[in-house]
């Protein structure tokens, strides 16, 4: 199973989709699916985020892990992906009881997420910036499994470091 984080417009839903595509019998779970099947009563991640907000955010993560292990139950190999940053990130790793896990962050300089998000038709940061979500990405999330920087690269060059670095690991 693979779990993909990131900022928003760092290439997470691009990359985790080309990288399911290069898998047999896979599955790309999309964490933002869950916060968008929430109709009534939605609360949305702000900058200050209500309690409401937060559990909702969790539940997103809980559910996002609960489909990626029936899946995998079922004999696919995973790819899941969401904005998972901060304290969020170990709380969904660990609630993941699948192994082995490969998180990815994706972590692309502030300057191109800029351009990325210039280039795309929804707009993502109406209330949080750019540099904010950075700073909770770099000084807040726990170090946890393989970490690229992909300013520079191609969603495919990503994809296949990803499985050139999977292969090597045990």
């Amino acid at each position: 199973m693979f779990l993909v984080t990131g900022i928003q417009a760092a290439g997470k839903s691009t990359v985790a989709q080309l990288l399911a595509e290069r898998l047999p019998r896979s599955v790309h779970v999309r964490g933002d699916a869950f916060r968008c099947m929430v109709v009534g009563g939605q609360e949305e991640m702000t900058p200050e985020p209500s309690e409401e907000a937060l559990r909702q955010l969790r539940l997103r993560h809980r559910l996002t892990a609960q489909v990626s292990e029936s899946y995998t139950e079922a004999g696919f190999t995973v790819v899941a992906q969401d904005v998972i940053l901060g304290e969020h990130l170990a709380e969904t790793v660990a609630l993941i009881r699948v192994r082995p896990l490969r998180v990815v962050v994706l972590a692309p300089h502030p300057d191109a997420i800029a351009v990325r998000e210039a280039g795309r038709d929804k707009d993502s940061y109406d209330v949080w910036a750019v540099r904010q979500l950075d700073h909770i990405l770099r000084h807040e999330t726990p170090r946890i499994g393989l970490w690229l920087d992909t300013s520079d690269q191609t969603p495919a060059e990503t994809v296949e470091e990803i499985l050139v670095r999977a292969r090597s690991e045990p």
